[in-house]
């Protein structure tokens, strides 16, 4: 396994563009669902089938104001993505995605980093904000590893809504994770 500095040295940073979209989605839904998610940690297969997003949903986020799809590069290969969205005082931070081959050397670490250091300076945001699925405990203790608390603070899941994947189970909902950036 290689190491999390060498993994880190050579990320390179880009605002996705609409040309992106055809990269991007295969690396979210290869991170969240499916056979190929298993690879990884983060995987949701077992909680959500069905996609975790599409070209539209994907272009949305790139294309809307004060949102940016951040992409992470690695010699020349698209290696992770993660939604930063301004929200007054906060910036929320989405639709994390890093390989599946790739998770577990450092690179998740580098690239939250990363985010908030970018919200800090492009938009001044003094908190960021995320959700993640209530049931993901060790996706919640790997946020907490990095300085996000649990706020108790509850979504419900949007069941019936395809768009979000097919649950295989009844109790989701997204708790609010928040970091007060220094």
């Amino acid at each position: 396994m290689e190491t999390a500095g060498r993994a880190a040295a050579e990320l390179t940073y880009r605002d996705a563009t609409e040309a992106d979209v055809e990269a991007l989605v295969p690396l979210i839904e290869s991170a969240y669902r499916g056979d190929a998610s298993r690879a990884g940690w983060t995987t949701e297969a077992d909680i959500l089938q069905g996609q975790r997003t599409d070209p539209d949903g994907v272009r949305a986020v790139i294309t809307s104001p004060g949102s940016k799809l951040l992409t992470v590069w690695r010699d020349g290969v698209l290696v992770a993505c993660c939604q930063l969205e301004h929200r007054g005082e906060a910036a929320y931070f989405g639709m994390f995605a890093v390989s599946p081959a790739l998770q577990g050397a450092g690179l998740g670490k580098q690239i939250i980093a990363e985010a908030e250091r970018i919200v800090r300076t492009t938009w001044g945001a003094t908190e960021m904000h995320m959700t993640v699925i209530s049931v993901r405990d060790e996706l919640i203790a790997f946020y907490e590893r990095r300085g996000y608390r649990r706020t108790g603070r509850m979504t419900p899941f949007p069941y019936g809504d395809e768009r979000f994947g097919l649950p295989q189970r009844d109790d989701l909902a997204f708790e609010l994770l928040v970091k007060e950036l220094g």
